[in-house]
């Protein structure tokens, strides 16, 4: 059973239709990646499977049931069970909150938890992602790129998701930095039994952490495979294009 999907969905601004028919979907505990140029439809497909806009057409699906987002009660479990990592952790994080707030911000705003019980939970959280408690008491503007990334994972895991969305969560950083977030990204896999959508135009991150890919083109599906058999074999001329555009990351 599919825990978050895209079922023929569509999305428009205004006239122009961006994202055509897409269908695409997650089981629990597994991993998927979306690879494509930039207009290829990753932020607005992020987007819908964020419950941040609703298709023009077709629909989202999380739990094998439609996505309803004037629905309180299923619009609460889906926020505390969908969770996201965004591109710049400078961007990210409020420079004028103490990470303590910024990582039991998704605790309080759920109604999750308050207090010394999201002040717990957030340090378990922060120490999970490689980070000492006492990180908790600072500022973000104190922190490396790599470390303030490592602080947004902790603010979406704290709630303990079933989803994590990351969006081109490794760009912004170095290479030695982008692999210690990507092994951080696999080992919380392996230890929370996470799902992970991660979306980037840059497929040699993607096959580091996701076991199947879509290729998207101008808003539409163009290739979908497991990621190991897509980077060896594509079956399309632009997903060639695409593998062979992209920088490599070293290896470890």
């Amino acid at each position: 059973m599919s825990l978050l999907e895209l079922r023929d969905a569509s999305f428009a601004y205004g006239a122009r239709t961006v994202v055509h028919g897409v269908s695409l979907a997650v089981a629990a505990g597994e991993t998927l990646g979306l690879v494509g140029e930039s207009g290829s439809g990753k932020s607005t497909i992020l987007s819908l499977l964020l419950g941040l806009n609703a298709p023009s057409a077709g629909e989202v699906r999380f739990e094998d049931a439609p996505l309803r987002l004037r629905d309180r009660a299923q619009m609460r479990r889906f926020r505390s069970s969908v969770q996201t990592v965004f591109q710049d952790p400078y961007s990210s994080l409020d420079p004028r909150q103490r990470i303590d707030r910024i990582v039991t911000e998704p605790l309080r705003s759920l109604g999750l938890a308050r207090g010394e019980d999201a002040r717990r939970r957030a340090a378990a959280a922060i120490v999970a992602v490689g980070l000492p408690e006492d990180t908790l008491d600072r500022f973000p503007h104190e922190f490396s790129g790599g470390q303030r990334q490592r602080i947004a994972i902790a603010r979406a895991t704290v709630s303990n998701p079933r989803v994590l969305l990351a969006d081109e969560p490794v760009s912004a950083l170095d290479v030695t930095t982008r692999i210690q977030v990507i092994d951080l990204l696999n080992e919380l896999r392996a230890e929370q039994g996470l799902a992970v959508v991660m979306v980037s135009h840059d497929l040699s991150a993607v096959a580091a952490v996701c076991e199947r890919t879509v290729v998207l083109r101008a808003g539409r599906v163009e290739e979908e495979a497991p990621t190991g058999q897509l980077l060896a074999a594509p079956a399309t001329d632009y997903a060639r294009a695409l593998i062979a555009a992209v920088p490599r990351l070293p290896a470890a």
